[in-house]
């Protein structure tokens, strides 16, 4: 009894999400791009008239040095920075929390996140907690924050998840380990810097993981019943890009055009999440991820197969476009051949 009322209750969250990507504009962030982008960002932030700023990252990012030229060009532009380095893979409650006494402390004026998707995420959540005096469990829906968050920015340091681009915040309850997820139009960054010369030495693993992450966000997009022409157009340049260029990172961690296009498509495909929204993978990978500390790119690479040959006999000529995109049509195959093609592309 339970599960097809939990199948209705989905469907009428997607149709909901949809109505409302209709009527509600969906931001997007300024951009900067490039090798060097991060630096022409922290230019714009002091040109706003900001002088105290607050880097959420996690220590990784502060042990290898990776903040150094961002501080000294903020530095240069009379911006005071300070680092809230406590965001772990998966943040939870108490991250935020602690990052929001943090703020408080340093009487900080917006938040620069530096990292990954944990990072984002959390520093999403820290400006709209520093203005919003509700509790994260009180944030957790749809559109429940209602006044705009600090002013917000993002440099992501892997080719991954796409939270530069998207109104959401995934954050873990530590103790039931439940992953909550946040949607706001006001979570979106004011502006962002796709810098692939801050990704260069990222390990091969975290790039494939994080690339993977990017390919599920384009492929989850694409099959959407919520697609539309806008996010089939990001969705299938994401998944073109990342079929041309996740092989070529993962064989020249320095390519920095290869790096860049990586950065770009996965911006695309967080732009196309946020109006199409996502599907069964994440939905079993958040799972994996709150109960089992399963990196959510693994947890999405482990998974992703599997839900596309659930997926196949609904999604066959989209599976076959995918295909094609991908440049795996070698002549006239057809279209289930094809979506076979794409699946079996995916799974290796």
């Amino acid at each position: 009894m339970l599960f097809p009322l939990q199948v209705k209750a989905y469907k009428g969250v997607m149709n909901a999400i949809k109505l409302a990507t209709k009527i509600i504009p969906m931001p997007k962030p300024t951009l900067f791009s490039g090798a060097g982008a991060s630096l022409e960002l922290c230019d714009a932030i002091a040109q706003m008239g900001i002088k105290r700023v607050m880097v959420v990252t996690d220590s990784m990012l502060v042990k290898l040095g990776l903040l150094k030229e961002i501080e000294k060009r903020l530095s240069q532009q009379g911006v005071t920075m300070v680092v809230f380095d406590g965001v772990l893979p998966d943040p939870t409650y108490d991250q935020v929390y602690s990052g929001l006494a943090f703020l408080k402390q340093h009487n900080s004026e917006a938040i620069l996140a530096v990292g990954g998707g944990s990072s984002i995420d959390a520093a999403k959540v820290i400006a709209a907690g520093a203005t919003n005096n509700k509790s994260i469990d009180k944030m957790v829906g749809m559109f429940r924050i209602f006044k705009a968050p600090l002013p917000f920015f993002a440099i992501p340091t892997t080719a991954g998840t796409g939270s530069e681009a998207t109104v959401g915040a995934v954050i873990s309850d530590p103790v039931t380990h439940k992953k909550g997820l946040i949607i706001d139009p006001k979570l979106m960054p004011m502006m962002a810097a796709l810098d692939s010369a801050l990704m260069t030495g990222l390990p091969a693993a975290i790039t494939a993981a994080t690339g993977m992450d990017a390919l599920t966000h384009a492929i989850e997009a694409y099959l959407s019943v919520n697609a539309s022409p806008e996010t089939d157009r990001y969705a299938l340049a994401a998944t073109r890009l990342i079929m041309q260029n996740l092989h070529k990172v993962m064989e020249d961690g320095s390519d920095l055009t290869a790096r860049q296009n990586m950065a770009q498509a996965s911006f695309y495909a967080g732009l196309a999440i946020t109006k199409a929204s996502l599907g069964y993978v994440h939905a079993i990978s958040h799972n994996l991820g709150g109960y089992y500390g399963i990196p959510h790119g693994i947890g999405n690479a482990i998974v992703l197969p599997y839900v596309l040959d659930y997926s196949k006999p609904a999604a066959t000529a989209r599976l076959a476009t995918l295909a094609t995109i991908s440049g795996l049509k070698t002549q006239n195959e057809s279209d289930a051949e094809l979506a076979q093609m794409f699946i079996d592309h995916v799974r290796s």
